[in-house]
C-alpha cells in the first residue's frame, strides 16, 4: 500500500514540532531564554535561505514588508521568547496543550481583521477550549499558584495572532517563502538582545546547544518545508486537523525523554482543548453537510409520490 507523500509530510511535521516542546525544556535553562530563541531563529534562517535559493523564492515586494514585519515578530520573535520562557517553569506536555488553543485567537482576529462570520460551531468549540484550557492551568497548583503559567498563555495569545496575519500574504506567497520571510524578521529582532543573554551562551553545556541546533534544523526549518508540501498537497481541513496530534505527541515523548507522566486532569484538558478546537475548524464542513441534508429532505418533501405522479398523468385501467 503505497502512502500519500503528503500525508507522510504532515505526519513528519506532527513529529518535529510535538518533539521541539521537551528540547526546550533541555536546552533552555542553560543556554538561556534569548540565546535559544537566537541560536534557533539563526540556524533556520540559515536553511531555510539555503533551501529556498535552490527552490527559487523570490525576495518580497516592498509594499508587503510591514505585513511581513508584524507577522515575523508575533509569529517568530514573541512566540520564540514567550515559549522558551514559559517552559522554565509549565511542563512541555502543559505547554504543548495550552498552545494548541491558539486557533481561539486566530477566530478572534480574522473577525476583527477580515470580518469573518463567527457561527455557533466557532462560539460552542470557543467555550470547549477555553474550558480545557482552564483545566490544564489549573492541573498543576505549583505552576498555578506562580501564575507563570500565564507566560505561555502569552505565547499562545502571539501564536494565535500570527496565523491570520499570514492570510493577506498567501495571495502571493507561497507558505515556504512566507515562513522564510517570518523567521529572518525574528531573527533580526532577536539579534540585539543577544548581548543581554551572552553569558548563557557562553556557558551552556553541550546538550544544550544541540538540542538548539536540532529545534532550528528539525522543527523548524525541515518542519516548515514539510508542512509546505502537506499543505500543497493535501486538502486543507486534512493538513490542518493533523496538528490536533501535537499535543498529544509531545505528551508521549516527554514522558519518554523526561519522564514528565502527564497528570489525568491534563490529560482530560486536553482532550476538551483539542475537541473544541475540532469543533472551530470542522464547523462550516459540518454546517455545509446540515444545509445539504436539509435541500435533500426539503426536495423529498416536495416532490410529488409515486401515486401521486400515476394519479396526475391519465386515467387508470378502472377509469377506462
Amino acid at each position: 500500500m503505497k502512502v500519500d507523500r503528503g500525508v507522510l509530510a504532515g505526519v513528519g511535521v506532527v513529529v518535529l514540532w510535538a518533539s521541539a516542546f521537551p528540547a526546550i525544556q533541555v536546552a533552555a535553562p542553560t543556554l538561556g531564554v534569548i540565546g535559544l530563541s537566537f541560536v534557533r531563529l539563526l540556524v533556520a534562517t540559515v536553511v531555510l535561505l539555503a533551501v529556498g535559493a535552490k527552490l527559487g523564492v523570490r525576495v518580497p515586494h516592498r509594499r508587503d514588508l510591514p505585513w511581513i514585519a508584524v507577522a515575523g515578530f508575533f509569529g517568530m520573535f514573541a512566540y520564540q521568547l514567550l515559549l522558551n520562557a514559559s517552559e522554565l517553569f509549565v511542563p512541555s506536555g502543559t505547554a504543548s496543550i495550552i498552545v494548541a488553543a491558539a486557533p481561539l485567537v486566530s477566530v478572534a482576529v480574522a473577525r476583527m481583521l477580515f470580518r469573518e462570520p463567527i457561527s455557533r460551531f466557532t462560539i460552542l468549540g470557543s467555550v470547549l477550549a477555553l474550558s480545557g484550557v482552564t483545566a490544564v492551568c489549573l492541573a498543576r497548583a505549583t505552576v498555578a499558584a506562580s501564575m507563570t503559567v500565564l507566560i505561555v498563555v502569552a505565547a499562545m495569545v502571539v501564536q494565535g495572532i500570527y496565523h491570520p496575519l499570514q492570510r493577506p500574504l498567501t495571495v502571493t506567497y507561497s507558505g515556504l517563502e512566507i515562513a522564510t520571510y517570518c523567521m529572518v524578521v525574528g531573527t533580526l529582532l532577536t539579534a540585539p538582545l543577544v548581548p543581554f543573554g551572552w553569558h548563557q551562551l557562553n556557558t551552556a553545556p553541550l546538550d544544550a546547544w544541540i538540542c538548539a541546533v536540532y529545534l532550528g534544523l528539525l522543527p523548524s526549518a525541515l518542519g516548515f518545508v514539510l508542512w509546505a508540501v502537506a499543505v500543497g498537497r493535501l486538502p486543507i481541513a486534512t493538513s490542518t486537523s493533523l496538528l490536533y496530534l501535537v499535543p498529544p505527541v509531545t505528551v508521549l515523548i516527554a514522558w519518554v525523554w523526561l519522564g514528565e507522566a502527564p497528570l489525568v486532569s491534563e490529560i482530560v484538558g486536553g482532550v476538551i482543548v483539542i475537541g473544541g478546537v475540532t469543533v472551530i475548524a470542522q464547523g462550516s464542513r459540518i454546517r455545509s453537510r446540515i444545509c445539504a441534508l436539509r435541500t435533500a429532505r426539503s426536495r423529498q418533501r416536495s416532490a410529488p409520490s409515486p401515486v401521486a405522479a400515476g394519479h396526475s398523468s391519465g386515467p387508470t385501467h378502472e377509469q377506462r
